[in-house]
Parts: structure tokens; sequence; C-alpha cells
């Protein structure tokens, strides 16, 4: 497994969960964005929803999404990029987010999994694991 194939599975399954923290509560919301920018993969979210300011406050998040009988959960740390290139890169990768989301309005927020490790499971054999 390589980093193409974990966001090809990510972009096929269609809609991911992605796990933070609030304090001491697990918040799980589902997710949409997968891309791969300069070597890494990046999901997309506005600065004004409290996952934002979840993500700000504890990077460390997981992603769990079911594609075909299959699971993949990557667990790793979100670190925000925040250059103009990054966030343009989302939206040109992601056509129908432009309706709501801009480059430069102040909102779009871009962030990149750093020490992560994607674990893809079914039940009819072991589990791969790919580290990023």
């Amino acid at each position: 497994m390589d980093l193409e194939q974990v966001c090809r599975f990510l972009k096929e399954a269609g809609t991911y969960y992605l796990a933070t923290v609030e304090g001491d509560q697990p918040r799980v919301r589902p997710f949409g964005t997968a891309h791969i920018f300069e070597g890494k993969l990046y999901i997309q979210t506005g600065k004004v929803k409290p996952v934002s300011h979840q993500i700000m406050a504890n990077g460390k998040v997981e992603i769990c999404a079911f594609h075909k009988g299959q699971w993949m959960r990557i667990a790793g740390t979100l670190v925000e990029d925040d250059r103009r290139e990054a966030r343009q890169s989302m939206l040109d990768a992601y056509p129908s987010l432009q309706k709501m989301y801009q480059a430069d309005d102040g909102n779009t927020q871009v962030f990149y999994f750093k020490d992560a490790t994607a674990t893809l499971s079914s039940f009819t054999r072991e589990p791969q694991e790919f580290r990023f």
C-alpha cells in the first residue's frame, strides 16, 4: 500500500469519518476531502467550524472509511498548511467546494497528515499497514 492507494480508497469511499477530541470528549463527523499535494495527504475544512478549533488544540486525529467490504483507519497528526498554494490545490481538486470556499477567503483551511499510519482491514485477510 502507498499514499496514492490510501487517497484513492478515501475518494472511492466518498465519505469518511474524522475523529477529534474536545477536552475529554471525542467528536466524530463526516468528511469527504482527500488530496495529495507535494507528497502529503491533505484534508480541508473551514476555520469557523468547531472541528478546526479541535484540530488546532490537538492535532491527533483518526479517520475511518468503509468501502466494498474493507475499512481503512488512518491515525496521525494533522498539521495546518497556511500557504495559498496548498489551499488552492485542494480547491482545484474539488471544484464543488468553490461554491463555499475560496483560497483567500480567510476561512478555507487545509491540513496534512504527519507521522500517520493507514491500516486497511477486512474480515477475509490480515490487515495491511502503511506509514507516512
